[in-house]
């Protein structure tokens, strides 16, 4: 095993251990203590799974395999929010943390992830360019395939308005979002099955061991980063409520931000190196897929776990949580209208950045309500302006995967492009926009 990978793993372990030893022996000193050393040992653990995960895509395949992988990545932030849900079916004062961390999670990837990966991605482009050469670009192309995961996101995100319609998460409805995750998956490994991985940083080194030494790796990592997690989730989700509590910070705050800031870390990382390799496709693929997965499994679950702890057929939700479910449901289809037309521009990142960060400074219902309809109505406006990219968007998600292929005579890839999701380097600009129309 080369000598870097052997340095990271244990680096992981050693920040983790504190927290095992913590859990082992009962521990719990102080809260802020407890937070930062089990919130340590989730991003550590986040890291190992992350790596693992990206790498066993060399070995397994098939929708089954899939979903298993797909599972376990999220295996960090679905540990914190599930046992608030869980927590919340026999104490009733854990309710309003249910979702508070899928919320803040789900607007992190889109606020600071999406804008993030573009400007980069952008940035790269153009960085060998002479500033005024025809060939720079203010915008981040999308492989024709990402129609179909645009398609699925926008059905999710006019669904999740049912949520705070509803002022609850019904079982029913938990189900029903199962399945339309189980729907995606499947489809999803039809229509991204084309093209080589491209491992970068950590997980390359995991891919490039020998077969039978690169299986017990990625298999004991995921054994060991999923225990460490499925350890601490308790003590630190119970320890971010605590923590409000003791230093005079609103509880509902840390809940929503820094958890999600801890299993999000690796993901956000992942995707950065992406943009930066020139591979701005396959990371912004990557974090679609990510609000999909949040808007349907794991809404899904929430409900499951809170009736597993003891509560009720149905998640109620108060009137704070159905607040933050408008404003997150109108984000995503901001986000939707934003990148409907596979054209990803400069200035649209950096206007979604600005537009989360305002809501730090909304702290009322009147300004989240009024923050909500300023999002609607850059969703129609930009929905008016790619009206005509509206209904292909729509059916993508039931169209046939060979649909969704690049046309016979496509020129080779080049890399001033951006790869997809599979990997590979993607056409140049000029050709991914022919593909987009």
């Amino acid at each position: 095993m080369p000598g870097p990978l052997i340095r990271k793993l244990a680096l992981c372990l050693a920040i983790a251990t504190p927290a095992i030893v913590f859990r082992i022996g009962g521990f719990a000193p102080n809260p802020v203590l407890d937070m930062i050393i089990f919130g340590a040992a989730v991003v550590a653990s986040s890291f190992m799974l992350a790596w693992a995960a990206e790498a066993a895509q060399k070995d397994i395949s098939g929708g089954l395999a899939i979903a298993i992988l797909a599972l376990i990545a999220v295996l960090p932030e679905y540990a914190v929010d599930l046992y608030y849900a869980y927590r919340a079916g026999h104490d009733p004062a854990y309710t309003h943390y249910a979702a508070a961390n899928m919320t803040g999670s789900n607007r992190l990837l889109l606020g600071f992830g999406w804008p993030l990966v573009v400007l980069i991605a952008v940035w790269v482009a153009n960085r060998a360019l002479p500033r005024r050469s025809p060939e720079r670009t203010d915008y981040l192309a999308l492989p024709r395939t990402s129609r179909f995961d645009v398609g699925y996101l926008a059905i999710l995100a006019v669904l999740a308005f049912a949520i705070p319609l509803l002022g609850r998460i019904p079982i029913w409805f938990g189900v029903l979002l199962i399945a339309a995750f189980a729907i995606y998956l499947w489809r999803s490994g039809r229509i991204h099955a084309d093209g080589e991985e491209e491992f970068v940083g950590t997980a390359k080194l995991i891919a490039d061991l020998p077969t039978r030494t690169r299986r017990v790796t990625f298999v004991g990592m995921f054994v060991v980063a999923a225990a460490i997690i499925l350890a601490s989730a308790e003590p630190f989700a119970t320890s971010l409520v605590n923590t409000g509590v003791t230093l005079g910070f609103d509880p509902y705050f840390l809940v929503q931000w820094l958890a999600p800031l801890a299993s999000e870390a690796p993901e956000f990382i992942v995707a950065v190196v992406f943009a930066l390799r020139g591979m701005g496709a396959a990371a912004i693929g990557t974090l679609i897929a990510s609000k999909i997965n949040q808007w349907s499994l794991l809404v899904g679950s929430l409900p499951i776990a809170y009736a597993v702890g003891g509560g009720g057929s149905a998640l109620p939700l108060d009137a704070r949580q159905i607040e933050e479910f408008v404003l997150t449901g109108t984000q995503t289809l901001m986000g939707v209208a934003i990148i409907i037309a596979l054209r990803f521009h400069r200035w649209s990142a950096i206007a979604l950045a600005a537009i989360f960060a305002v809501q730090f400074f909304v702290t009322d219902t009147t300004g989240r309500y009024l923050l909500s309809g300023v999002q609607v109505a850059i969703a129609v406006v930009a929905l008016i302006i790619h009206r005509h990219d509206i209904l292909p968007t729509l059916a993508a998600p039931f169209r046939r995967a060979a649909s969704f292929q690049a046309p016979a005579g496509t020129p080779a890839p080049s890399a001033v492009g951006a790869t997809g999701p599979t990997g590979g380097t993607a056409p140049t600009a000029a050709v991914v926009e022919k593909m987009a129309e």
